[in-house]
């Protein structure tokens, strides 16, 4: 698949990290999928889908490649191939949902089509401090802070043994830092919950063809990104590859 020029119509700064982008047209993607999204003379990265329609793209500037990205405006363009991947699938009427530092943004997507569903839910948002916080669609939510700065205290995934310790969810889904993940995971199977994670590794091609996102002998742009059983994936929330495969411990 050859990337196609889209057009930037709106950019919102959503915190002093992250800005999302917002395109002229649709996509038609489901959440959890993602895109591979070249800039001419920097290079090609996979990005979740914040939105399908508009069709939209949350990006925090981490890196140079996402930094360049940063400095676009309205009326400048993205290269973009795909969707590719899974998705999430909602099951049963009651979700909880956890998102961390970014990781929110794709799962806003997935709220939106709840709601759409007329399903009932949570939202956890994590963070480290109130500046890095994202705004979150219009329903329940509980939101934490590593510092106390804006809402509980502590972890998201505080917030979340509190929540599942006093009611049933049908699936807890979740995206953000790996090792925030991998405890979400302990909780879910300490309280017989099920659960979909968004796992994220290096890709270069976004297909299932180079190889450079395994993980433990899955794909995560072929197979995942969203597995419903992480069993066996030794280097999830331990470690990570480079561009060359090198592992590197987080």
């Amino acid at each position: 698949m050859l990337p196609h020029r889209l057009r930037i119509r709106k950019v919102v700064k959503e915190n002093e990290q992250v800005k999302t982008f917002i395109f002229e047209g649709r996509m038609i993607a489901e959440p959890g999928q993602f895109v591979m999204v070249w800039l001419p003379g920097v290079g090609e990265r996979p990005m979740s889908i914040a939105c399908d329609d508009p069709f939209a793209l949350s990006i925090a500037a981490v890196g140079p490649w996402s930094r360049a990205a940063h400095k676009l405006k309205a009326g400048d363009s993205m290269w973009v191939r795909g969707p590719y991947g899974n998705c999430y699938r909602l099951k049963g009427r009651k979700a909880l949902v956890v998102g961390g530092g970014y990781g929110v943004a794709p799962l806003r997507f997935l709220c939106l089509r709840a709601n759409a569903a007329g399903m009932k839910g949570v939202f956890v948002m994590g963070a480290r401090n109130k500046s890095l916080l994202m705004s979150i669609p219009h329903c329940e939510h509980v939101i934490t802070t590593d510092d106390g700065s804006a809402g509980m205290k502590g972890r998201a995934t505080d917030a979340l043994e509190m929540l599942l310790k006093k009611g049933k969810y049908d699936c807890v889904y979740t995206c953000g830092p790996e090792k925030m993940m991998r405890a979400v995971v302990a909780l879910c199977e300490k309280y017989g919950t099920p659960y979909q994670v968004s796992i994220e590794r290096y890709m270069k091609c976004g297909f299932g063809i180079c190889g450079q996102c395994a993980i433990n002998g899955a794909l995560a742009c072929y197979d995942g990104t969203i597995f419903d059983d992480v069993k066996g994936f030794e280097e999830f929330g331990k470690c990570r590859r480079d561009s060359c495969g090198k592992k590197i411990v987080d």
